[in-house]
């Protein structure tokens, strides 16, 4: 099993499992892999540095089990990435990403999905023809611009795919 850092063009960074190196490739080439939080198609892999245990690296990481034990932070460069390569995403982006995936999987939960008659029942509760309710679905730009017009407030809210089943 790989593990890979991936990145979006967005600069989502997520990981993806596969069963080899192969197996990443053909899946990227097939268009099967895909950004959890954007359905960008367009991955990239990330640069990774490899985990060689030796005796420096066991030494610290005795060290920094020993540190987390007694509260301390690391002070030791041996715990830095190796040259930035392996950086992960400042914490913020991960704050804002799981309150994004958060907001959306409400979304989800307390909307009825009405599909492409996002604009005709968006109309028919403006109108008093549908009991109001909380709904969700698709519409094209001019449809939303239409709704606009008419004093029916929408929203556009990007929502991949992936994002409808259990949130990780």
């Amino acid at each position: 099993m790989k593990v890979l850092n991936l990145c979006c063009a967005s600069d989502h960074r997520f990981e993806g499992w596969f069963a080899s190196e192969d197996d990443y490739r053909g899946q990227t080439e097939r268009g099967l892999v895909e950004c959890p939080l954007c359905g960008d198609k367009t991955v990239n892999r990330l640069p990774s540095a490899p985990h060689v245990l030796t005796s420096s690296s066991r030494a610290a990481s005795m060290s920094h089990q020993a540190n987390e034990r007694r509260g301390q932070p690391d002070s030791d460069a041996a715990t830095e990435s190796i040259a930035g390569i392996n950086k992960p995403p400042a914490a913020d982006q991960f704050t804002l990403q799981s309150a994004w995936l958060r907001a959306v999987q409400h979304v989800i939960t307390h909307t009825d999905d009405v599909g492409p008659r996002f604009a005709e029942e968006a109309r028919r509760m403006h109108y008093g023809e549908a009991d109001e309710r909380p709904i969700r679905g698709q519409a094209t730009s001019d449809e939303a611009k239409a709704l606009h017009e008419e004093g029916i407030e929408v929203m556009a809210l990007p929502m991949p795919v992936a994002i409808k089943g259990t949130v990780q």
